[in-house]
């Protein structure tokens, strides 16, 4: 029998299911700043503290770093964060997180693609590891790529324990989902098209209510609705690097 949350989630009606939002025309810096008040802020002026897990100091912390104990993957340089992952050796992409701490809210950060890998791209977003039911708490991230930014809900999409078995057992299986359970994954991200460069940019990732919204240089991307940006405890900002990324001047902000 398929449980509660899975049954509720299939029998959903699949009008009600769509791939993206209109992006709402507002200041999401200007709102956290106007709405909220600022828990975190690091400009990176230091230098790092060896190769291993709290090397970045203030209070970061790497999931993979110990991984790969020899291999600097957290270089505090010229003020930023220049992150180079050992995926290969550590098997994981770079995963860098800071406490945070709020229902509504969101992180201001600067980033950079250098220019030093192929395809270089940024995972950011929002983490719960004390939440059951869903692989490593991962709740919501926006996903800037190449040539695409994708903001996805994973708490109640395919990292919730109930779907990942069903989407598991697929690949397993090679066997092509049902249409209702690839319309219910496909309910739960939007894809909008997005031209990378090797300039610096602004960056702001907010949730608001069942709604998550990523702005670049003052202008809202894309805006997506699901009821997982809704989770009432964001407690980690978390950094997903599976190449080269740089980062300066991260701010997280609390709403509510």
């Amino acid at each position: 029998m398929k449980s509660f949350l899975f049954t509720t989630l299939l029998l959903a009606p699949l009008a009600a299911f769509h791939a993206a939002d209109t992006p709402t025309p507002r200041d999401d810096a200007a709102w956290l700043r106007e709405k909220g008040h600022m828990i975190f802020h690091d400009a990176f002026e230091r230098e790092e503290d060896g190769n291993l897990a709290k090397a970045i100091g203030n209070g970061w912390n790497s999931a993979t770093a110990d991984r790969v104990p020899k291999t600097k993957m957290a270089d505090l340089d010229e003020g930023s964060l220049k992150i180079a992952s050992a995926s290969k050796e550590a098997k994981h992409a770079a995963h860098i997180h800071h406490e945070a701490g709020f229902t509504d809210g969101g992180a201001v950060i600067r980033f950079r693609f250098p220019g030093l890998s192929q395809g270089e791209s940024l995972q950011l977003g929002f983490v719960d590891r004390e939440l059951k039911g869903v692989h490593a708490g991962h709740l919501c991230y926006g996903i800037l790529s190449q040539s695409s930014i994708t903001l996805i809900d994973h708490k109640t999409g395919t990292m919730n324990l109930e779907v990942k078995k069903k989407r598991d057992d697929f690949l397993a299986r090679k066997v092509k989902p049902p249409a209702e359970f690839e319309a219910l994954l496909n309910s739960k991200k939007v894809v909008v098209p997005w031209k990378a460069d090797h300039e610096w940019h602004e960056l702001v990732l907010v949730t608001e209510g069942d709604e998550m919204r990523l702005s670049l240089d003052g202008k809202v991307i894309g805006s997506h609705h699901s009821e997982g940006y809704a989770h009432p405890m964001k407690r980690w900002f978390s950094f997903l690097v599976p190449n080269t990324v740089w980062i300066d001047d991260v701010k997280i902000w609390k709403v509510k």
